[in-house]
């Protein structure tokens, strides 16, 4: 369950592919999408991925009723949902800038299309990838249309059922997508450890036969880190520059010299998976040496007994192993040993 995204291989032979999501943290100013491309490359992230829609492809400009945001515990409460795409929306003709800046600095870039029109002018721009939101993860008539691109299909799971998810999976593999990641997501923002439940991630995997990672919309790094240790091949973050400039997705984005610990720590735990194994690794063979074995902690003549006053169990590890100390006391040496000799067989 292997395969390219640009030049990029990705599977579990593989150090995880991070996406720096920037979502609308450009706060509309080109200057500062750049700024963040730039940010999210010195970081070391794999990828830069945008959101492809405009207001009017997510929905209607009503101002009230469904269309108006008035739960309180939103964090975008207060707004039309209209209102709050045309904040955040990504200027479709910023997205040859940002991506040649992004090839620029030999990171991949990609994006979330909404609809079908997004994804139509994606490949114009000759995207290596898409990436489908949980939100839209039920919307059958676009993942036809990504699948038919034949490009790999990176999809957040949010909120979707494990019935939801095979229609879905079906649809894409049916369609044309060969490559498809599937990622784990709880769609709150932020969301918290508690309600994250990473144990999904190897039963993801199994049911579905293909890769599967995180969306991870927690602050910090450790259920990143930890999603890892359960099979993650691939991260996706929301990136800003400094949280405290403010934006749409702000609050629950990764800063720098964040993105840059996620990158540094999340190989690490990559590194650490190896294979089971027992025993002392090639590495650990001399360190076998610094291990308790059994010595003569005083002089002892021919014919003297062996005693816990004699005899100790110390480091390094030349002497006997410590488990045949019952054995050994009251047994008499057949010749002088000095203080600090290892004790052998041969002694006795």
């Amino acid at each position: 369950m292997e395969f390219r995204i640009g030049q990029r291989e990705i599977g579990k032979n593989h150090k995880p592919f991070i996406i720096a999501e920037m979502s609308g943290n450009h706060n509309q100013s080109l200057e500062r999408a750049l700024a963040i491309v730039e940010a999210a490359a010195a970081a070391g992230a794999d990828a830069l991925k945008l959101q492809t829609y405009t207001a009017d492809t997510m929905t209607l400009n009503i101002q009230e009723g469904d269309f108006f945001i008035a739960d309180k515990d939103n964090m975008w409460k207060g707004n039309s949902l209209y209102t709050l795409y045309q904040e955040a929306y990504t200027p479709w003709e910023w997205h040859k800038p940002i991506f040649d800046r992004c090839a620029e600095l030999g990171m991949l870039a990609f994006s979330t299309p909404f609809d079908e029109t997004a994804v139509d002018f994606l490949e114009s721009l000759n995207v290596p990838a898409y990436k489908i939101a949980s939100f839209e993860n039920t919307d059958i008539q676009l993942i036809r249309k990504v699948a038919a691109t034949g490009k790999p299909m990176i999809i957040s799971t949010g909120m979707a059922s494990i019935a939801e998810l095979d229609e879905t999976v079906r649809e894409a593999r049916k369609n044309g997508c060969e490559n498809l990641v599937l990622l784990k997501c709880t769609s709150t923002y932020p969301a918290t450890p508690e309600n994250t439940n990473i144990l999904t991630l190897p039963h993801l995997e199994q049911l579905f036969n293909c890769p599967v990672g995180m969306s991870d919309h927690t602050m910090g790094i450790g259920v990143s880190v930890a999603s890892v240790s359960l099979g993650a091949v691939v991260i996706e973050k929301h990136f800003t520059l400094n949280r405290a400039d403010g934006g749409v997705d702000s609050a629950f984005s990764m800063e720098p010299e964040e993105m840059r610990q996620l990158v540094i720590e999340t190989e690490r735990a990559w590194q650490s998976l190896g294979h089971i194994s027992y025993g002392a690794t090639e590495r650990e063979q001399d360190s076998l040496k610094y291990r308790r074995s059994l010595y003569v902690s005083k002089d002892i003549k021919a014919g003297e007994v062996l005693t816990t006053d004699n005899i100790k169990a110390i480091r390094p590890g030349k002497g006997l192993p410590t488990k045949y100390l019952d054995q050994l006391i009251g047994r008499k040496v057949a010749k002088d040993i000095t203080k600090g000799t290892p004790l052998t067989w041969e002694v006795i």
